[in-house]
């Protein structure tokens, strides 16, 4: 009997309680990042249930990556499902790490509460939602094509919060993402299930210190604030680089509409005495602060080199250190990301993108994050282009208090995953 799409879309459907169950039970493991918690639980959990399927699991600690340690080790999972011919494989990669939960929640951040169509957690947006959609569909697809072609790869990664060098990185540097082993990448991200990410925004983290001189508080002559020093710096940020980012804008089709020019957050700022321990009633002490550090979180685009960047900061800084007497400062990089896009031609997206006019009846909207995630790694170090992000849940409501995913979403984008695998591998 010759299988349809539409015998496709019904194993999906038929999977509807099986999708919920999977997502709340993610909710419910809190793998809060940082520092790193419950890690090996969830790809446990995740791998049985796999490998009760026949997959063949491997859970892979990132020894050595940053934030790995033995009390918070850093445990992926990456499990496999061969077909019955020799043919492409399609490697569905998430992240299981979710951000802290803040405040303002209604309901348990970690119970998994399914209301109204919704299921609400942290994570369950991003992106424990789109991780049991990734399952579900491969599970039908296997279902209704037992002999395709090739091969099937499903991912539970870490750290992507925090820059996934102890996940997708720490793999694609132990060839995870060849691209003799693994074709096709899909990061099932909140994207808007009718939306394609074709990649993200380039990022350079930097920390800029002043320097100073200690001295008493009622004789600050006798001193040299760097405080004072980075208002400067501030100052020539606000009145120069600015207005020269704004004036930056990208043919990607950046969403929102605002990033689709360059930008600058000045992530921190910490000068002069630490801050009191909670619970303190002492007063500071008259001091002249001798040092100030400030962190700025720098997005820039693929028309952008990522030297440039480095430079306008650089000459910003000299500029001031030119023009203020006993200015020293000092620029110390954390990390930078260079900007991704796929081609809109290439196979993963044209596939996704035939697939979501089956499901939802319109073809889909081409998007970049402002934001960078872990293609970035599977493209530069993996070397393999192949890759989108796709998936279900809104992006506006990751990192929120009363995240939730919708069930049809989650049903919906499963039914897409699963005809890509159909159109890629049957």
């Amino acid at each position: 009997m010759v299988k349809t799409a539409s015998h496709l879309m019904n194993e999906v459907e038929a999977r509807r309680d099986a999708l919920v169950t999977l997502c709340r039970d993610l909710i419910r493991i809190p793998t809060l990042n940082p520092p790193g918690r419950n890690y090996l639980e969830i790809c446990e959990m995740l791998g049985a249930r796999l490998r009760e399927s026949g997959w063949q699991v491997e859970l892979i600690r990132a020894e050595g990556s940053p934030g790995d340690s033995d009390r918070w080790p850093r445990w992926n999972m990456v499990a496999r499902y061969e077909g019955g011919r020799p043919g492409d494989c399609v490697h569905f990669n998430s992240h299981h790490d979710v951000v802290e939960v803040g405040h303002g929640w209604t309901v348990d951040p970690f119970e998994g509460v399914e209301r109204d169509g919704r299921v609400y957690g942290r994570g369950a947006c991003d992106m424990k939602g789109g991780l049991a959609a990734s399952v579900i569909a491969a599970e039908a697809f296997i279902a209704a094509h037992p002999e395709f072609s090739g091969a099937i790869e499903i991912s539970a990664t870490a750290d992507e919060e925090t820059g996934g060098y102890g996940g997708v990185a720490y793999l694609a540097e132990r060839g995870y993402f060849d691209p003799a082993k693994v074709q096709h990448v899909i990061i099932p991200e909140p994207l808007n299930k009718d939306r394609i990410c074709l990649g993200h925004r380039g990022v350079w983290w930097a920390e800029i210190e002043t320097k100073g001189r200690i001295a008493h508080g009622s004789m600050p002559f006798l001193g040299d604030s760097a405080i004072r020093h980075m208002g400067a710096v501030l100052e020539e940020i606000e009145a120069t680089l600015y207005p020269a980012l704004a004036s930056k804008h990208t043919a990607m089709p950046v969403v929102p509409e605002g990033a689709r020019q360059s930008t600058m957050n000045i992530n921190s700022i910490h000068g002069g005495e630490r801050e009191p321990e909670e619970g303190s009633t002492g007063l500071p002490a008259p001091c002249v602060a001798d040092r100030c550090r400030i962190v700025i979180d720098r997005r820039f685009l693929i028309e952008e080199k990522i030297e440039d960047v480095k430079a306008e900061v650089g000459a910003l800084l000299e500029r001031v250190k030119a023009d203020r007497p006993g200015f020293d400062y000092e620029l110390r990089e954390l990390f930078e990301v260079i900007p991704s896009m796929t081609d809109e031609d290439a196979p993963v997206v044209r596939s996704t993108a035939a697939a979501i006019e089956k499901v939802l009846g319109r073809m889909p909207d081409y998007v970049v994050s402002p934001g960078t995630y872990d293609q970035k790694h599977i493209d530069r170090i993996g070397r393999l282009k192949n890759c989108i992000a796709y998936g279900p849940g809104i992006l506006d409501l990751a990192h929120q208090p009363d995240e939730w995913v919708g069930v049809q979403d989650m049903v919906d984008s499963a039914g897409v995953m699963a005809l890509v695998l159909e159109e890629l591998l049957a």
